[in-house]
């Protein structure tokens, strides 16, 4: 076994919530009075909501940006959060990792009647050691302290963990907490753009990822510098 604890993000990596999460926040954003077209909030998928409210609708100011951001969540509790499934074989990469030795841990910006809803999807709640949420830390990926909590709470050391994610916000997050990083394709992320910000493996989906994770090293990424926190540029 390569690592002894296994942090994981949920949205899109665990559940296919993505389009959902984009379209709630595209339909909020008209409301609001901002045009953003899906391709350009698909970029910033999986980015701290307020960050990315600066980089889409620069000209909204922070209580605009606070006011909005709840109106997305109702929005996508009410209309959206009921066609959100599971990905297949969620629990079969649980109890694989689990009978190896394996800690578990949900690191996820996510919090409330969501992340309830997710857990209550996944039915993984005895083979999960720990969880950080949205609820722990102010500020979510890339800012590595929601990995670094999980970390505490698993009580693993950060050389031997791995985060896996589908988006470069959790790589970044997981490079910046000292942990390897693997990414999934189940983002709507290109492999590139995952491996550019870190992950040492990426898989195609959750189900090919112990495959890939016995077949690659590591050890490259832990011992080199962690990337430059530059972070998505401005639009316009």
């Amino acid at each position: 076994m390569l690592f002894s604890g296994y942090i994981f993000d949920v949205e899109g990596t665990l559940v296919d919530s993505v389009r959902q999460n984009l379209l709630s926040l595209q339909e909020s954003l008209d409301d609001f009075g901002v045009t953003v077209p899906y391709n350009v909030l698909q970029l910033y998928s999986g980015l701290d909501g307020d960050q990315a409210l600066q980089l889409v609708a620069p000209a909204l100011d922070v209580a605009e940006r606070k006011r909005l951001m709840e109106a997305k969540s109702k929005l996508y509790e009410a209309k959206y959060l009921r066609s959100v499934k599971a990905f297949t074989g969620v629990r079969d990469v649980f109890e694989a990792l689990t009978k190896r030795g394996g800690r578990i841990a949900l690191a996820t910006d996510c919090k409330g009647p969501e992340l309830k809803h997710y857990l209550s999807l996944l039915n993984v709640d005895d083979l999960i050691d720990s969880i950080a949420c949205g609820d722990d830390v102010e500020h979510g990926k890339p800012d590595p302290r929601l990995v670094g909590l999980a970390l505490r709470k698993l009580g693993v050391a950060a050389g031997q963990a791995v985060m896996i994610g589908d988006t470069p916000y959790d790589a970044e997050a997981a490079v910046g907490a000292g942990t390897a990083a693997a990414g999934l394709l189940t983002g709507g992320f290109a492999r590139e753009a995952l491996t550019e910000a870190g992950c040492f493996v990426v898989a195609g989906e959750l189900c090919d990822l112990l495959t890939c994770l016995e077949n690659e090293s590591p050890r490259v990424v832990l011992l080199r510098e962690a990337p430059p926190k530059a972070g998505p540029e401005k639009l316009g």
